[in-house]
Parts: structure tokens; sequence; C-alpha cells
């Protein structure tokens, strides 16, 4: 046998880095060290190293892939193993992108572990830095007598895992089903809080008697009153998100967690079409299982309170790899752009890739008003558009690619929305405010006859509750 010394450093530092890392044999095997924290997720097997790794390989040809987060190139090492001996080899991590200089950093908002996660203090303290993130949040969550790892966390900054590079922090996931699975409620995330929030499930996926009770919005009012942000999970699934919505309960909007769902804007457009000014935001759920992350401008050097900020007012973008910027009339993502009918707005959104986009479009109420293609893809570029202002709305750009990632997801960034105010109420508004009033009235129908509470007083406060979000919608018609 051989023994393969790695070390992994950036090009330009010079310095060791964390990374993950693929080792293929001259039989094609993936080979890692024993005791090595493996990455969890569908696509390619890695093996975590925190800049150094030794394993044993077979003779002959073998392959190294070495990834690092989302702005460096993946290196690839090619060489031909002696049948003993050492083979040291130095794989230098080349960035593509540093995002960083510009003001923008990325954050994952969403990670648990499971209970059958036997090392979290050691996978914790290496996910930030192998995925190249400034804010990590693991959160703890409640369903039946399941142990999750990330339960044994406390609430708060994690000092123990944080550093002046990597801010992490533990939350909490709020949530409700009507079954084990079957978005109920539905789902919200609650970061920068400093107390758990009670209860942290209510319905089955407490025990088989426990009610439906109390609504999600009551979790969205306890956290603010700490000084927290709410996220919505879940592409906008559950009864109580367009409720939520409407009463401005939620500060942001996650996309995309679980990375396993199809890549799903429907309900969050119709949520912006109605009127809703929710950020874009993303997590990866279980684990680190996608390269889903979300960017915050601070403008300057990362600092958590300004990134949080940043996250609120909707300075954001969202990818597993692709920059994405949008620049309408000279105002960002988070804007608001004072206008009129008629008139027209100069938009351009620029983007930068590793991996090839196939597809650029900018949106306007969800419409797309100019797009450009690549049928061999673009690693980097520029789309130039005039938008024509017939109505109040958003405007926001959108990359799509043919291409994966080695977790094998399709390549994608989105940007949060510009906001437009041209004193006209658009159609879009009217079909969105009349798709959630049906949504609502149906979700009525299960709390008055399915719903299970104490009592009749807390199904009263569930169905007056959506009743309010209702009125918003039937005011917009």
């Amino acid at each position: 046998m051989t023994k393969l010394a790695g070390v992994i450093i950036d090009e330009t530092t010079g310095e060791p880095v964390a990374a993950r890392v693929q080792v293929l044999d001259s039989r094609g095997v993936f080979i890692h060290p024993p005791n090595a924290i493996l990455k969890v997720g569908p696509g390619a097997p890695f093996f975590y190293s925190d800049g150094a790794f030794d394993v044993d390989i077979t003779r002959g040809p073998t392959q190294v892939i070495v990834e690092r987060g989302t702005e460096y190139a993946p290196a690839i090492v090619k060489l031909d193993a002696a049948p003993t001996g050492t083979e040291a080899v130095e794989i230098a991590l080349r960035r593509w992108s540093d995002l960083a200089q510009q003001g923008w950093h990325p954050g994952n908002t969403h990670i648990h572990y499971d209970e059958k996660e036997g090392r979290p203090d050691e996978r914790l303290q290496l996910d930030p830095r192998v995925e190249d993130l400034r804010m990590t949040a693991v959160s703890i969550l409640k369903r039946g007598e399941l142990e999750y790892a990330t339960n044994k966390y406390p609430i708060g900054v994690l000092t123990d895992f944080s550093s002046a590079h990597h801010h992490v922090q533990c939350g909490e996931e709020s949530r409700h089903n009507r079954e084990p699975w079957t978005i109920g409620y539905g789902h919200i995330m609650l970061l920068n809080i400093r107390n758990a929030v009670e209860p942290l499930s209510r319905g089955v996926l407490v025990d088989a008697f426990e009610p439906d009770y109390p609504p999600l919005s009551y979790a969205c009012d306890d956290a603010r009153r700490q000084g927290g942000l709410v996220i919505w999970c879940h592409n906008g699934q559950g009864m109580e998100a367009p409720v939520a919505a409407a009463l401005g309960k939620l500060d942001a909007f996650n996309l995309f967690d679980p990375s396993w769902n199809d890549a799903e804007y429907d309900i969050y457009y119709r949520m912006l079409n109605a009127g809703m000014r929710l950020p874009a935001s993303t997590g990866s759920d279980w684990y680190i299982s996608s390269a889903n992350r979300v960017y915050s401008y601070t403008g300057g050097a990362f600092d958590y309170e300004v990134w949080l900020q940043a996250l609120r007012e909707g300075r954001t973008f969202i990818t597993n790899g692709p920059a994405l910027h949008l620049d309408v009339d000279g105002q960002a993502p988070g804007s608001e752009i004072e206008s009129s009918v008629g008139s027209k707005l100069g938009a351009t959104v620029r983007w930068q890739s590793h991996y090839p986009v196939s597809r650029i479009d900018l949106l306007y109420n969800g419409n797309v008003v100019a797009c450009e293609a690549f049928k061999e893809g673009s690693t980097a570029g520029e789309l130039v558009a005039d938008i024509d202002v017939n109505a109040d709305g958003w405007i926001a750009a959108k990359a799509s690619s043919d291409a994966r990632d080695s977790f094998f997801q399709p390549v994608f960034a989105h940007t949060s929305p510009i906001y437009v105010k041209a004193g006209r109420h658009s159609e879009e508004k009217k079909a969105a405010a009349a798709w959630f009033d049906d949504r609502i009235e149906t979700s009525l129908e299960w709390v008055r006859a399915k719903g299970r509470f104490y009592t009749d007083r807390q199904r009263q406060e569930v169905v007056d509750l959506f009743r309010q979000g209702q009125q918003v919608y039937r005011d917009m018609m």
C-alpha cells in the first residue's frame, strides 16, 4: 500500500484551508480516512479535511478532487501511485470569485443534524469552514421523541464553534404538521433569539393528543420581541404562510430548503405580487446537504448584526454557486423605486459563475420581461434591458442552468426584489389576492372541522387569526 499525504492551501494566501476531498484509487473506489467526517447528501462522495489528510491507496492511477464552498474552483489532481512509500501532494485552491471584497457574505439559515449523527461537535466545527460560510445557523426542533443531535446546543451564539471568520449560532424551528409528513400550519425558522420560543412544535409532531395550537404567528411575535428574525421555510408550504405574510409577521422567505425539492418560486412570486415585502433566503435543512446559501450585503467586512439587518432589508441573493447582481436605475435589491405608469426603468443583470449558466431572466411581477439563453453556457456576462412600468410591483433576476454541482443539484441563483411604486395596482396583485383568499378559506374548513383543540376558545382564536389575514387579501380585491 501507498500512503497519500495531502495538504490543502489557499492559492493566494498559502494558508491551509478546510475542504471536501474525494480520493478515487486505481479501481475507481472512493477512499477516505477511517475516522473522517463524510459529506452528507446526494451526488459524489467526499470526506471533510481540516487542511491535511492521509489515506492508504493502491498502486496505479489515482485522482483527487478538492472542493471548498462555492467561490473556489474545484481542484483536480491526478497521479500514478507507486506500489509502496508516501505520495505527498499539495493542492492549491483558486478563488474564481471573492465576493467578500465586494461586501457580500454567505450564510446558511437552516441546518439540523439528525438523531443518527454521532459526532455533531466535529461536524459543526468543520461545516462552516469546509463550506466557507460566514454565518451558520443550526436550530433545535421537536418531533416526537427523536433526539436530534443539534438539539444539544443552547440558543444563541455558539462560541466554541465561532471564530473571527465564522459566526455560528443556534436558533429554533417552530413547526406544525397536520399528519407526520403533511405540512399543516407550516414551519418557521427563528434566528437571533435569546431564549427558546415555546412550544417548539404543536399537534401530531408532539404526540397524537397535542392540540393544533398555538398558531405559528404567536411564535413569530415572541421571537420578534426578543429581537429575533423570522423566516418562513420550505417555499411557503403551510396553511398559515399567507396569513403570517399578510399580517407582517415574517422577515424573510426560505426557498429550496430542503434542497431535494425542485426549484419552486410559485408561492413566493404570488406573495410578492400581493405586495408582501419578503427578502429571499435559503438553507439546506438536513445537514449541509447542498451548496445553498444566502449572500447578504454589508458593504464591507463581515459584521453579524449588519449582515442580519441586510437580510431583513432584502439586500440579498440566494445561490448554490453563481454570483448574481441586479441594478435598476441605480438601485439594488431591497430598495424601493418611485416611478409612474408609462415610464421606463433601466435594468442591468450581472453574473459570474464557475459552473456554466444556461439562462438569465429579468422578472417584473413574476413575468419574464427580458432573458438571455446560452446554448453552450455562460460563466460571466451582463444583460441590459428597459422595463415598461405599468403598475406597482417588484423586479428581480434569476439564473438557472442545466449544469449540476457535486451535490447533483441544478445550479441556480435568484436576487431579492427591488420594489416599484407606480400608483396603480397590478392585475397580478388581484390574482394573487384571490388565490390566497381561496387557500385560506380551504384552510379554515380544516381548522373548524378537523383541527384538534383543547377548548372552543383556542379554535376560535385560530379562526379569527386566519380571517384577519384573509381580509387583507380581500381588501386588495
